[in-house]
């Protein structure tokens, strides 16, 4: 009801359609190519530091399917604009039992107890515990996450959608609210005229009886000064 706007986007199809589906599989082409590609050269003829190779399939697809877990719990954290107990559970969880179950399949254990179906023991180990390895999955979440960065950055500065004009709003400080000035009006009434009977309040509002009384009012004769003050 405050932000109307916000309905804009959403009655126009603004959020899905012809452009945004396209966009979205280039960005999955793109994306695929990074995490095939960046592993593939790491472990292209590639050796550990006690001079055996570690270029087979079984190692490569280890590090592809680390790289793909990796980068999309990083583009779920770039998606989440509040985090709760909840989020933190379930994208730390995730990759904290993806690495539990992965040393858990290719354990000296599980290959002794089911040979046939585990049988590329040791190779989590001795793969992830090679520098070129990580340096390789640091490179594809730098490839695939900071052009999405990049442009919703750019898109927010250059074509802003409704969301982000309100949320740069309330970032602002409101603007000082006009002064107004209070005319005050005495409501102060003469309580004297209204304590007494009616014919007395007009009696005072006419101001018959504030005048001085002449020295002829009583006897109508003229006093002599019996006080000895001259009188001009």
């Amino acid at each position: 009801m405050l932000f109307p706007q916000l309905y804009v986007p959403g009655q126009q199809n603004l959020y899905f359609n012809k452009i945004v589906f396209v966009n979205c599989v280039l960005h999955g082409i793109y994306s695929s190519l990074i995490l095939f590609f960046i592993p593939y050269g790491a472990m292209y003829n590639s050796m550990r530091s006690d001079g055996k190779a570690i270029a087979d399939y079984q190692s490569f697809a280890l590090v592809a399917q680390t790289c793909l877990l990796i980068v999309v719990s990083a583009q779920i954290g770039l998606d989440t604009a509040y985090w709760t107990v909840v989020n933190q559970f379930f994208i730390w969880g995730s990759l904290s039992v993806y690495f539990a179950i992965t040393f858990t399949m290719y354990s000296d254990g599980m290959y002794l107890m089911l040979t046939p179906s585990f049988p590329f023991v040791g190779t989590a180990r001795n793969t992830l515990s090679q520098p070129n390895v990580w340096l390789a999955i640091f490179l594809s979440i730098i490839l695939c996450v900071l052009p999405v960065v990049g442009y919703r950055f750019l898109k927010t500065q250059l074509k802003p959608t409704p969301s982000d004009k309100i949320k740069e709003a309330k970032k602002r400080p409101p603007p000082p609210s006009p002064k107004r000035r209070l005319r005050r009006t005495s409501t102060r009434r003469s309580g004297y005229a209204f304590s007494h009977q009616h014919g007395f309040g007009a009696l005072i509002m006419s101001g018959r009886n504030m005048r001085p009384k002449s020295p002829f009012a009583t006897t109508g004769t003229f006093s002599p000064n019996t006080t000895g003050i001259s009188v001009a």
